[in-house]
């Protein structure tokens, strides 16, 4: 027998309860939705923090959103040509992709990483399907320079694998790595911010979210209190044009304007690293990343406003994931 002041020693937590009432109405929005998830960075090579996010992303699935995860694996393709005495060369930002590093980065993404989110996922119930862009040719891509080797342009994306997947109530988990349109023109090495952008533009989703290893976009990247809340599609296409943020982010904001163009209704930018902050960015009124409006797009609370309920949300996190936990160990 348990008594209330063994289960309970602090009391009644009053503040979980008003911030799960705060998720209402976003639940309510967003469900039925499809979204499109780009995951990568310092988020992916955490195992424990991998193992929160795919959690809080499966807990997404059960109150009705349909997340599709399009993933790369930077990282652990220069570890894995190490380990084989490539050389590991970069050119503006870009990997420059032998046909013998293809047969590397085919290996790691569509296998190692992919299968390692899959895992992580279907933990929590038998929810997530691993293919890479290759299967159902749902990539099909273009050589983007002789320079590069086989780096990959988006040609299109053939959705209706994707969209079979989440009809039947799965979560797609799609890896960068594409395909040429002719019979034997191999396979390409795609970036996955710029997949992600194609990926939500041709689904049709109603946001796609990017996970990377900062906060969000800054006017001013080495003055952190510049991190920007809301920010309009026109003044984003300004900062690709002058090339203000850093090189990094520009594939990225490309991907969230090619989005928006096609009908997404917005774009999300947050530090994958955050607990929670998939939950803390889509359930609640102040979020923790950098969202990109069309010119008619509502407002947002500002940073500082933003700060105040952020360790409150970790928290309520904690409980939603725990939840998930209990909800596959336990029979009804």
């Amino acid at each position: 027998m348990n008594y209330d002041k063994d289960s309970r020693p602090n009391g009644v937590d009053t503040i979980t309860g008003e911030v799960l009432a705060e998720a209402m109405p976003w639940i309510k929005n967003i469900t039925g939705k499809t979204i499109v998830i780009k995951y990568g960075g310092s988020a992916m090579v955490d195992e424990q923090l991998r193992a929160e996010v795919m959690a809080d992303i499966v807990l997404l699935k059960i109150i009705g959103v349909n997340p599709v995860i399009v993933h790369g694996g930077g990282l652990a393709i220069s570890e894995a040509m190490k380990r084989f005495d490539m050389p590991v060369k970069f050119i503006d930002g870009q990997r420059v992709t032998t046909d013998a590093a293809m047969k590397v980065v085919r290996s790691v993404l569509a296998g190692q990483v992919n299968q390692e989110l899959v895992e992580a996922m279907n933990e929590h119930g038998r929810v997530a399907v691993g293919l890479s862009g290759a299967d159902g040719a749902t990539i099909i891509a273009e050589q983007a320079s002789e320079q590069l080797g086989r780096v990959g342009r988006v040609v299109r994306i053939n959705s209706q694998l994707l969209e079979d997947l989440v009809s039947a109530n799965y979560i797609p988990v799609l890896a960068s790595v594409g395909i040429g349109e002719e019979p034997g023109s191999g396979f390409f090495n795609v970036n996955a911010d710029v997949v992600a952008g194609h990926v939500a533009a041709a689904i049709g989703a109603h946001k796609v979210f990017f996970l990377t290893d900062v906060d969000g976009l800054y006017r001013d990247f080495d003055d952190k209190s510049t991190l920007i809340s809301r920010i309009s599609l026109d003044e984003v296409r300004e900062m690709v044009d002058k090339k203000q943020d850093s090189t990094g982010m520009i594939p990225k904001l490309r991907s969230c304007i090619r989005a928006l163009d096609a009908g997404v209704h917005r774009a999300h930018i947050l530090n994958g690293t955050t607990p929670h902050a998939l939950l803390l960015e889509m359930l609640t009124d102040k979020g923790v990343g950098t969202m990109i409006v069309p010119p008619d797009g509502t407002r947002r609370s500002t940073p500082r406003a933003r700060a105040a309920s952020r360790a409150n949300w970790c928290n309520v996190g904690g409980h939603l994931t725990a939840f998930v936990r209990r909800r596959n160990n336990e029979s009804c």
